[in-house]
C-alpha cells in the first residue's frame, strides 16, 4: 500500500471520527427551548386562551411543591414567582406559569401618592419582565395580589389602578407575547367598575374567590367587566365566610364537606362560568400553611400525604379516578354534641370524642388526635400567624373514639382528628371548644 493511499485512508477515518464527535456534542448540548407565545382571542363573544397557537384552558395550582403530581394528575399550570429555578422546574414538567410580579400593597407600606416609589416599582417590574419574558414556561404576568385590600376593609388609594395600568402598558411594550392581569379579591367588589375605567391595558382579570365563587360571573357583569378572567385562587369556604362559635372561632369544613365543596365549585362555578373564564388555580397545593388552622387550606400534610382534595383534582382534570383514593373524615363529635353546638368543657375534665370516616376501597384506617390552642389570627392571609403547638398529654389512644382531658389553662382550643390509610393518604377534621375561666 502506497504512502499516499495510507494517508488518504487516515484522513478519511479522521474526518468520520470528527463528524461523529460533533454529532455527539450536538446531542449532549441542551437545546434552548423557544419562548412561549400566548394570546387571547375572541370569536362570537367567546374568549379563548392560546399557547403557541393551540387552545389552552388553565388547570392550575397555587404553590411550588409536588409539581410532579400536578403534571401526573392532569394539571398544566402553576401560579408562582419569577425565580428562574421555579420556572425551570415548571418547564421541565411542561407546566406553564402565571408569574406574580412584585407590586406593593398599602397594607405593607406602599404609598401610591409617592411618585418616586411608584416609578421605582415599575422599573423593578420591567426589569423582571425583561429578564424572564423569553423563558418557555411563562404563561402570563400578574401585577400584584389583592393590592387594594387593607385590613379590616379600610378605604384604599384609587391611584393604585393608575399605577397598575401604567405598568401593564409598559409590559406590553417590552413583551407583547404574554397577557397581563392584576389579581383582586372579592371584598369591596364595586372596585371592578373603577378597574374597567382606569385599567384599559389589562388583558384580563385575576380573581381570588371562595364562598362567593358561584355568583362571580354575574358580579363582574354587574360592574361592567366584559373581558376574560381567571380564578386565581379558589378552595374551601374561607374562615371569614363560615359560622363561628360565640367566642369567634370559625368552624372549618370537615374532610367530607371540603371534598364536596371543591367538586361543586369546580363543576358548577368554574366549568360553568361561561365564555369569559379561561381557567383557575386551586389553593393550596402545599403541605403546611398556618391560616386560622394549619389544615384549613392545605391539600397535603407536612409529610406529603395527599388529602382527598388531591385525588379529586385528578378526577376533575382527567375524568378518571386514582386506583386508590384517600379516606374521608366525615365529621367529629365531642360529648355527643351536634356540629354547631360548641362544647364548653371544665378544665381537666375527662371527655369523649369520636371521628366518623370512610374509605372508598375499605382500607384499614389509623387515627391520630391532638389538642391545640386556638390561633391568634393574623390580619391578612395568615402572614406572621404563629402555629399553636399541640398540648401534650391530653389525648390518649389512636382509635376512632377516645377519651381526652380538657386543658387546665382556660381559653379557646381545637380538637383535631386525623385518619390515615397508610397508602399515602390522610384526611382531617376539627372542632373548637372552650375551657372557661374558673371552671373545674
Amino acid at each position: 500500500m502506497s504512502c499516499e493511499f495510507s494517508e488518504l485512508i487516515l484522513i478519511h477515518k479522521c474526518t468520520h471520527l470528527a463528524a461523529f464527535l460533533i454529532l455527539i456534542a450536538i446531542t449532549l448540548v441542551p437545546v434552548t427551548a423557544q419562548k412561549s407565545t400566548v394570546s387571547i382571542t375572541r370569536d362570537n363573544n367567546a374568549w379563548q386562551l392560546n399557547v403557541n397557537n393551540k387552545p389552552f384552558f388553565i388547570k392550575g395550582v397555587v404553590g411550588n411543591n409536588y409539581l410532579e403530581k400536578v403534571k401526573e394528575y392532569g394539571g398544566n399550570s402553576i401560579r408562582t414567582g419569577w425565580r428562574q429555578e421555579q420556572l425551570e422546574k415548571a418547564h421541565q414538567l411542561s407546566l406553564y406559569a402565571l408569574v406574580n410580579l412584585p407590586a406593593g400593597a398599602e397594607r405593607d407600606g406602599m404609598d401610591y401618592n409617592d411618585t418616586v416609589a411608584v416609578r421605582k416599582q415599575k422599573e423593578r417590574i420591567l426589569s423582571i419582565v425583561n429578564q424572564t419574558k423569553d423563558h418557555p414556561a411563562v404563561l402570563m404576568w400578574a401585577i400584584g395580589n389583592e393590592l387594594d385590600y387593607i385590613p379590616p376593609l379600610k378605604p384604599f388609594n384609587p391611584k393604585l389602578w393608575d399605577a397598575i395600568n401604567d405598568a401593564a402598558k409598559a409590559i406590553h411594550l417590552t413583551d407583547p407575547d404574554h397577557p397581563v392581569m392584576t389579581v383582586i379579591g372579592t371584598s369591596l367588589i364595586h372596585k371592578v367598575a373603577d378597574i374597567v375605567k382606569k385599567c384599559p391595558d389589562l388583558d384580563l382579570l385575576g380573581i381570588n374567590s371562595y364562598g362567593d365563587i358561584y355568583t362571580l360571573q354575574d358580579t363582574l357583569r354587574k360592574y361592567g367587566w366584559t373581558k376574560p378572567f381567571v380564578i386565581a385562587e379558589w378552595g374551601p369556604d374561607g374562615y371569614w365566610e363560615v359560622r363561628k362559635t360565640p367566642w369567634g372561632a370559625p368552624y372549618e369544613q370537615t374532610g367530607l364537606e371540603k371534598k364536596d365543596c371543591y367538586e361543586n365549585k369546580y363543576l358548577k362555578a368554574i366549568m360553568s362560568a361561561g365564555v369569559q373564564c379561561l381557567g383557575s388555580y386551586v389553593f393550596y397545593w402545599s403541605g403546611f400553611k398556618q391560616e386560622t388552622t394549619h389544615t384549613w387550606f392545605c391539600m397535603f400534610d407536612e409529610k406529603g400525604l395527599e388529602s382527598p382534595l388531591v385525588g379529586l383534582m385528578h378526577y376533575l382534570w382527567t375524568g378518571s379516578k386514582k386506583s386508590n383514593q384517600a379516606p374521608v373524615a366525615d365529621s367529629m363529635q365531642i360529648k355527643s354534641k351536634r356540629r354547631f353546638d360548641p362544647p364548653v368543657l371544665e378544665a381537666e375534665s375527662i371527655n369523649t370524642a369520636r371521628l366518623y370516616a370512610h374509605d372508598p376501597e375499605g382500607d384499614n384506617l389509623r387515627y391520630k388526635w391532638e389538642i391545640r390552642p386556638e390561633a391568634v389570627y393574623a390580619s391578612y392571609a395568615g402572614q406572621g400567624e404563629k402555629v399553636p403547638e399541640p398540648v401534650p398529654g391530653l389525648t390518649n389512644g389512636e382509635s376512632i373514639e377516645i377519651n381526652f382531658t380538657a386543658p387546665s389553662k382556660p381559653g379557646p382550643y381545637r380538637l383535631f382528628g386525623y385518619v390515615f390509610d397508610d397508602k399515602g393518604h390522610f384526611s382531617t377534621v376539627n372542632l373548637p371548644f372552650m375551657v372557661p375561666p374558673g371552671a373545674r
